[in-house]
């Protein structure tokens, strides 16, 4: 067990560092989201369940949901029929 719990000691280590330097905002925020996921893996692990499931939750569930609402509301985030539409007026 303590081979599994530094192993993803390591891989949220990565998470923070690959949400730092990443470009794309999407990437960012789904590599958020597995952070908040492995937090509450982690939670568990240490046995603290409410942590864990308020993590999932608001960490990796509410978070996350508010950030994709955020960025479709600036237009960074584009639905297949923004992308046809974008196609079709540069034709």
């Amino acid at each position: 067990m303590v081979e599994f719990t530094i192993f993803l000691l390591i891989i949220l280590i990565l998470c923070a560092v690959m949400v730092a330097f990443t470009r794309n905002i999407l990437t960012a925020i789904i590599i958020f989201m597995a952070y908040s996921l492995i937090m509450s893996v982690i939670w568990m692990i240490i046995e603290s369940p409410d942590l864990a499931i308020t993590e999932a939750a608001v960490g990796a569930g509410v978070t996350s949901l508010l950030f994709f609402v955020a960025l479709k509301r600036i237009h960074q985030l584009k639905s297949p029929e923004d992308e046809k539409e974008e196609r079709e007026e540069k034709m």
